[in-house]
């Protein structure tokens, strides 16, 4: 086992969903694996290992922020070999257009994070999903005929800002929504040489204002898992 993760080698599938909420994490695994096993319950830090249509996949919670986020996927990577890493978390909207529940497929991770100025000793890095996964959730979202929308979102190190009108700033260079873990697994992707991908839903909009509550956040957004099952599935 690993310092945060109590599951034993061999536990923990190849191909892995990452939702924030470790509630999410058992809501998935108890409503769309065949047969699933807990294999963590580290400050209740829920991760399940089960199948999907004959497929060995996991899911498991990282909890909030980068910082947490990144203990998760580090040891994910290196003690259990992960591969395929799909986070499938929520988001706000910063643009009128995308609405609450749309999707989002993020094609590109800013932050407001140091994490990567101090990686990068001061020089700013371009955090990116893998383009195989990207392309292959699109096209399942486009096949379900869900609203999906591909760009540039802002990985965030304060939910509650000194500046309520700093997400206009990031919205004006084109960013569709802000959360606070993308950067973070893209750049762990990139390092280790493995796949990841974010889908996210739209939980909260801060154009209209308009926002979800936590028990549809914990159970109601299947859409994002059923997409990021067909792209960890799709060859």
């Amino acid at each position: 086992m690993s310092t945060h993760i109590a599951a034993e080698k061999g536990q923990i599938a190849e191909s892995i969903l990452l939702p924030g909420d470790p509630l999410r994490a058992q809501f998935i695994a108890e409503n769309y694996l065949e047969e699933p096993v807990c294999f963590n319950k580290v400050r209740n830090m829920f991760g399940f290992t089960g199948r999907y249509k004959g497929e060995r996949i996991s899911v498991m919670g990282t909890g909030m922020g980068m910082p947490s986020h990144s203990i998760y996927v580090n040891e994910l990577i290196r003690e259990y070999g992960c591969r395929k890493l799909i986070r499938i978390g929520t988001c706000g909207s910063l643009r009128a257009e995308i609405k609450i529940r749309d999707l989002i497929l993020g094609l590109s991770a800013s932050t407001d994070s140091a994490v990567n100025k101090i990686r990068f000793q001061g020089m700013d890095y371009a955090p990116a999903p893998s383009y195989r996964l990207l392309r292959a959730a699109h096209d399942a979202a486009l096949a379900a005929k869900a609203p999906v929308h591909v760009g540039k979102i802002l990985s965030s190190d304060s939910f509650y800002t000194e500046d309520p009108d700093q997400w206009k700033l990031w919205a004006r260079f084109g960013v569709l929504g802000v959360e606070m873990e993308t950067a973070e697994l893209y750049t762990l992707a990139a390092k280790y040489d493995v796949e990841a991908l974010a889908i996210l839903t739209v939980s909260d909009h801060l154009v209209t204002h308009e926002a979800t509550p936590a028990e549809e956040r914990e159970t109601r957004f299947r859409a994002m898992a059923e997409i990021a099952f067909q792209a960890l599935l799709a060859k």
